[in-house]
């Protein structure tokens, strides 16, 4: 972290201390300079941030009582809550108790639905014609006594369509906006304009869902959504054309493991086959994708990574809205980023080119971010244990489904990481189209990663010679060419959330094509924590950091590192291949929030997922192509 100290005289002669650190400012009399300055030698890591560029955390998947399933589900809180509440401020949760945040976020976009939005919110208001309809006293009954299952989607939605009125969207979207603007403070948070597409090929298959972010302080005046097109190609299309008019934007899929094989398939949506016109306009428009949220993470899957023994990470199979399967083939990250190399190869462009981010997907207004305060995503329907599946029914006629299939996989969420020049809209908006990101499970782990032939043993040690390599080689999110003679030097470093665990390693993972076009990837250990050596022949750090007693989820804060680095040569480097590296940190092993829920409630935790978790941090790949 940098920080600026200065010492300054004030009009009574005394003397203050002011220290800013990414904004913060610390102000102390002289006769605590030296306490101070203790304190943040203490807190100053060895190395960086560097001094051009910072480490901002937020959250760009967020709904709120516009959006017609958080409603449904009992959310009162509007977009002037929710960026309350990222600033650090109590909003009042619907089961009747408060949520805050243990420390604020940097950004904040409330994104919700863009069909039907604000609708349900709008039939409120006594002048509304719709005000007296069933459908309309229904959700104006008292939230205990209503059915705490989605099954009622489907009439409500047969509602909605039959008086779907424009008038109540542009209102909420007007409303959106404004509010967007009236939090943005720059230099301190920052806030955009935002909705999610909603677009499922049908009812009973999986969801390929986006969340649009726009630059600037205007927008359309209203969204693109799924009542326009269910077909995300057009969508790229309408952003290409907003663009022109002044509203730049990008797009961000989410819940690619839920959509069924149709987030990343190998075809276009009509059928066709991939070519370079389809590859610039996806690539151009969606720069990033959220690799993890509530609903799962999307890295990889044990079926399509049988050698990464963390492939597994909070998982959940399950299509979005329904029960079903979702095919995993077309469904994950590192999958896409293989087939990406591979349109690369023989198109020469890369649709599936996606940096990393990751986000809540809250429809609460707000997500804590942590095990032990996770109170469920869906406001009333999962806001207690049995509900999120981590405790049995004390009920038997209660539905067996939430502890034994859906709520249980649940995930408490992710958390999206850029590095940008300044805490505003311009400079953070510049990283996320530059791929310049990273993401976490919810932990605050700081995350670099470079590549190049500039790199020296001097990074490790000097903040100067980070900002000099920074400038000579490339960053996560960029593509490289390689030279014939000399293979790239990689440079990886990680701070732990020094409110969370400590580091257990990092890694590189590589994805290639062989000579024959044949795809592979590998997990590498690049650094571990401890006295660990590493196995050359496993590439795999020797012997595991016990840390966390289940019985009570006291963490042996002992064990681990708080800072990681290395330089990095990949033992198997071929000039000539088409390959991707990015980079995953583990953090020390922790209670998950279901065995938290089942300490609580004096239970043992349900078997049917993992008692601890390792939280995590993944950067944005750096593509690198033989030059041709």
């Amino acid at each position: 972290m940098l920080y600026v100290v200065t010492l300054t005289q004030t009009e009574d002669t005394s003397l203050v201390l002011t220290i800013n650190a990414h904004g913060q400012i610390v102000k102390s009399p002289f006769s605590s300079v030296l306490f101070v300055a203790w304190i943040v030698w203490l807190q100053t890591p060895e190395v960086f941030a560097n001094s051009k560029l910072n480490a901002y955390f937020g959250d760009l998947h967020v709904h709120t009582r516009y959006s017609f399933d958080a409603y449904i589900f009992g959310t009162r809180a509007g977009p002037d809550e929710a960026y309350r509440f990222a600033k650090g401020q109590p909003i009042q949760h619907v089961g009747g108790f408060e949520i805050q945040l243990e420390r604020p976020l940097d950004f904040y976009a409330v994104t919700d639905h863009a069909f039907f939005l604000g609708m349900l919110d709008a039939m409120e208001s006594p002048q509304h014609p719709l005000h007296k309809h069933r459908m309309a006293r229904k959700m104006r009954s008292e939230l205990p006594n209503r059915r705490r299952d989605t099954s009622a989607f489907a009439p409500y939605f047969i509602y909605l369509r039959l008086h779907n009125r424009p008038q109540d969207a542009e209102s909420a979207w007007a409303k959106t906006i404004d509010v967007a603007n009236r939090h943005y403070e720059p230099g301190k948070f920052t806030t955009f304009i935002g909705y999610e597409y909603t677009a499922n090929y049908t009812i009973s298959r999986g969801g390929i869902h986006r969340n649009v972010i726009y630059k600037g302080d205007t927008a359309p005046s209203l969204p693109f959504s799924r009542i326009q097109s269910r077909n995300p190609e057009r969508l790229w299309e309408w952003m290409e054309e907003q663009r022109k008019l002044g509203h730049d934007s990008i797009a961000i899929p989410h819940n690619s493991n839920a959509s069924d094989g149709r987030m990343f398939e190998t075809k276009t949506r009509r059928g066709r086959r991939i070519d370079p016109a389809y590859a610039s306009l996806r690539s151009r428009n969606e720069p990033l994708v959220e690799i993890s949220q509530i609903k799962g993470t999307s890295e990889t899957h044990p079926e399509l990574s049988p050698n990464d023994e963390w492939a597994g990470f909070e998982l959940t199979t399950y299509q979005v809205g329904n029960n079903r399967q979702s095919k995993l083939k077309g469904s994950y990250l590192r999958e896409a980023w293989l087939n990406g190399i591979r349109f690369q190869s023989t198109l020469g462009i890369n649709p599936y080119d996606f940096g990393a981010i990751a986000g809540s997907d809250t429809h609460n207004a707000g997500e804590l971010f942590d095990e032990q305060r996770y109170v469920g995503s869906r406001s009333h329907l999962n806001d207690l244990p049995s509900e999120r599946g981590s405790v049995p029914p004390s009920d038997p006629s209660q539905r067996p489904e939430p502890y034994e299939k859906k709520e249980i996989l649940a995930s408490s969420a992710g958390l999206a990481g850029v590095w940008a020049e300044e805490n505003t809209r311009e400079a953070i908006f510049k990283s996320l189209r530059n791929k310049e990101t990273f993401a976490t499970s919810g932990s605050r782990i700081k995350l670099r990663f470079l590549a190049g032939y500039e790199l020296t043993d001097a990074i490790l040690e000097s903040v100067d010679a980070f900002d000099n390599a920074y400038e000579l080689n490339k960053t996560m999110g960029s593509t490289m060419q390689t030279k014939v003679e000399e293979d790239p030097t990689f440079f990886v470093w990680a701070l732990q959330d020094p409110k969370r665990n400590k580091l257990d390693r990092i890694q590189i993972i590589k994805g290639w094509l062989d000579s024959d076009g044949q795809q592979h990837e590998k997990v590498f250990d690049v650094v571990c924590a401890g006295d660990r050596e590493m196995d050359v022949n496993s590439s795999r750090c020797v012997g595991e950091l016990h840390t966390v007693d289940i019985e009570n989820c006291a963490v042996d804060d002992s064990i681990g590192a708080a800072e990681l680095k290395a330089l990095w040569h990949d033992p198997n480097f071929q000039a000539d291949q088409f390959a991707f590296y990015y980079v995953r940190v583990l953090e020390t092993h922790s209670c998950r929030w279901s065995t938290w829920d089942a300490i609580r409630s004096g239970v043992e935790p349900n078997p049917k997922v993992p008692a601890t978790i390792q939280e995590r941090a993944w950067s944005s790949p750096i593509w690198v192509y033989p030059e041709l």
